[in-house]
């Protein structure tokens, strides 16, 4: 479903992405993982075709991003870090907006709205300015739109920033059932511990490059360790750290 062929990109004399091959298939929880800086979110913006590559390919569900940008835009939920809403809508009406872009037929769109606005807990608040929400129920508004169109793969940018434990838990839970169901996440994260929970693979990248790739079990493995935390700051650790 995702799949990079030495996508790099570089500011200046920044290499933010170097060279970066992998490939995370459909039903399958990828989380990736590194410190502050090292490539997550340029990656991501990539993946989304937000930013263009330096060199390097980058595929969502067999369509070049770059040669096919509205195909692959077509095929996947994105969910930034910081949700991009047009505050001045209400929920309900961003939602409507949203199903336009993906040419939804309109009573398809209202229907599934209403049903993911009370599965994320945000029907409530549904007829209010989106300036008024909190962040956690702009990151939930978020949720719904990313799940409007049907997509079969989700990229998420840190997802849980601002949202409380029984949110975090359902959300966790609603994203592992769809994976059941074949969906690719793909999910950038510094909750060490949900990744270790969720995620049937993990990437972990520094300094643009990733070093280390596969299972939980398989990264723990590299450093003869029990503990994913330590073994996530010694593989990332700088030349002091280390």
């Amino acid at each position: 479903m995702i799949r990079t062929e030495d996508l790099t990109k570089t500011f200046g004399s920044t290499v933010a992405v170097n060279r970066l091959t992998m490939e995370v298939k459909r039903g399958e929880f990828f989380s990736f993982l590194g410190p502050n800086g090292a490539g997550k979110t340029t990656t991501i913006k990539l993946l989304t075709a937000l930013l263009i590559p330096t060199e390097g390919r980058a595929f969502i569900d067999g369509k070049d991003v770059q040669l096919d940008p509205v195909g692959a835009k077509r095929v996947i939920g994105y969910i930034p870090d910081q949700p991009f809403l047009y505050e001045k809508l209400t929920g309900r009406e961003f939602l409507r907006f949203v199903g336009g872009l993906y040419d939804m037929d309109p009573n398809e769109s209202e229907r599934k709205a209403e049903e993911l606005m009370e599965l994320f807990g945000v029907r409530d608040v549904a007829d209010l300015l989106i300036e008024e929400y909190s962040h956690g129920t702009k990151q939930k508004l978020s949720f719904s739109a990313a799940f409007l169109h049907d997509p079969r793969v989700i990229i998420v940018d840190e997802p849980w920033v601002g949202l409380d434990p029984k949110s975090i838990r359902f959300i966790k839970s609603y994203l592992r059932s769809k994976v059941h169901d074949g969906l690719c996440v793909f999910m950038s994260t510094h909750t060490l511990s949900i990744a270790e929970e969720l995620s049937d693979r993990v990437g972990i990248i520094n300094g643009g490059t990733l070093i280390a790739l596969g299972t939980v079990a398989e990264i723990m493995a590299l450093k003869e360790s029990r503990n994913f935390e330590d073994v996530f700051l010694d593989l990332t650790a700088t030349g002091d750290e280390a």
